[in-house]
């Protein structure tokens, strides 16, 4: 008998679901952007407002993540999943009939809650499922995948479906994955635990507090898009989510009786390393998506279509990161395969520097990206694996919630100051003088090298503080923290 072969040929059916459901969520944070002049021509948005298609899913995704985790611990990881794919489906039918601003932003909001109780949830359905070490590494890894192959997919999906049928089509694409999820979860998800009297009780004060503190956080980080980081309308978010998070650490320490993130659980040091790492990492590789997007668009004079296919060998190489990545961890570990993504990803960033107005996609863009989306498709797995490794099954869906919430909040820091850096030296060489295109390729080179700084930055931080003893996932079930 084999039971690891058995294993996986009993549980690939619901890992695919489940990392369909985790390809769609994000697929929604990138695919709107290729189709944002047609929304604007179609619904009448402003230049500012038109950033709030994003800015709203991206905000409530990030702000509620924490509490759909925890959802998943106490209410159950099936129903949970479940419900959230109903919310994220009935919010992108309405979005794609939206007729006003209004409408679709809204709908834009309740998709990013959605969203936020349907990635953690599918990942404590993973962690709980595949108990085998070798089967739970590749599980966790292929579902990380998701999160790279999902943000570059986006723009090209974006491209085509918009040039082809319109920009409603980018959210009529999550009714089908939507309804195939509901119709064979119930059948391939195992059912939940009984719920007992431990599993019924929630921390509703902690769930407001941390809830509208990373809420109030990511707010204020995507204000940068319309005004300077000393304003008031960014440093008053901040501030209070500052104050807002304080509170919450406190509640959870003193006064919940059972925390909705018991503080222990940062006692392990692969969870915590994990976090600081998928943090550094989302904030540089998220901010070249854009730029990359932007220089494509504005300097070469790519159309949307165009820029979605010159995306695809970069999203090719997220796939091929990740399968190196999946064959090698369960021989050398996670630490090893963090360390050396991370480096590929400096060293694609550094090679995006030196773009012009007379450059080229084959010279200045496709050996950066390259780089940078194999190290991406390297580290995204190898860090998904290290923050739920050894995390008992009661704790598996706030793990997730909080690896997703850094990388979101990662990501809007990364895109916020590495886009607002690269706009101020723009700004500065216009006023100089230098003609737009110049201007637009120095500030993306200034943002690309402090990208690469900061991948750089982040590999020389793993490689100290993940001890390699404890990279790998114990072939036994976990202890819970005490």
């Amino acid at each position: 008998m084999n039971p690891a072969g058995e294993q996986r040929r009993g549980s690939t059916p619901l890992l695919i679901l489940l990392c369909l459901a985790q390809f769609m969520v994000i697929l929604d944070v990138s695919i709107v952007n290729v189709a944002l002049p047609s929304i604007r021509d179609g619904l009448g948005f402003s230049t500012a407002g038109l950033a709030w298609v994003i800015d709203a899913y991206a905000i409530i995704f990030a702000g509620f993540l924490l509490l759909g985790g925890r959802s998943a611990d106490v209410l159950g990881a099936r129903r949970t999943f479940l419900a959230g794919t109903v919310l994220f489906s009935a919010a992108s039918l309405a979005a794609a009939l939206a007729q006003t601003e209004g409408m679709l932003l809204g709908a834009r909001a309740v998709q990013g809650l959605g969203a936020a109780i349907i990635s953690p949830a599918s990942l404590a359905v993973i962690t709980n499922t595949f108990t085998e070490s070798r089967e739970r590494n590749r599980a966790v890894g292929i579902w990380g995948a998701m999160a790279g192959l999902g943000g570059t997919s986006g723009v090209i999906a974006g491209g085509l479906l918009t040039q082809w049928i319109g920009w409603e089509a980018i959210f009529l694409i999550n009714i089908p994955i939507g309804a195939l999820v509901l119709l064979s979860g119930p059948r391939l998800i195992p059912a939940d635990p009984p719920r007992g009297a431990a599993r019924g009780h929630f921390d509703a004060l902690g769930a407001v507090l941390i809830t509208a503190g990373l809420t109030s956080l990511v707010f204020g980080i995507v204000r940068t898009d319309v005004l300077s980081w000393g304003s008031p309308g960014v440093l008053g978010p901040i501030a209070l989510a500052a104050a807002l998070i304080g509170a919450f650490v406190f509640v959870e320490a003193r006064v919940a009786k059972r925390p909705l993130m018991p503080l222990q659980i940062f006692k392990r040091p692969a969870l915590r390393t994990a976090n600081i790492a998928m943090l550094l990492l989302s904030a540089p590789v998220f901010a070249m998506w854009f730029l990359v997007s932007l220089y494509l668009q504005q300097v070469l004079g790519s159309s949307p279509l165009l820029t979605g296919v010159e995306f695809l060998p970069l999203t090719l190489s997220v796939v091929a990161g990740t399968i190196v990545a999946t064959r090698v961890m369960n021989r050398i570990g996670p630490k090893p395969v963090i360390v050396g993504g991370m480096l590929s990803i400096s060293l694609g960033l550094a090679l995006f520097t030196g773009l012009s107005p007379d450059g080229g996609y084959a010279l200045n863009i496709l050996p950066g990206g390259i780089f940078t989306t194999f190290g991406l498709g390297l580290s995204i797995v190898a860090v998904t694996v290290s923050a739920v490794q050894g995390v008992p099954a009661g704790e598996a869906g706030l793990a997730s919630g909080l690896i997703n919430t850094s990388r979101m909040v990662g990501g809007s820091i990364g895109v916020a100051a590495l886009t607002t850096l690269a706009a101020t030296h723009s700004k500065t060489l216009v006023e100089s003088g230098h003609s737009p295109a110049d201007a637009l390729s120095s500030g993306f080179d200034v943002a690309f090298a402090a990208g690469a700084a900061v991948a750089f930055a982040a590999a020389l931080l793993v490689a100290g503080l993940l001890r390699t003893e404890r990279s790998r996932m114990p072939a036994a079930g976990p202890e819970p923290v005490r």
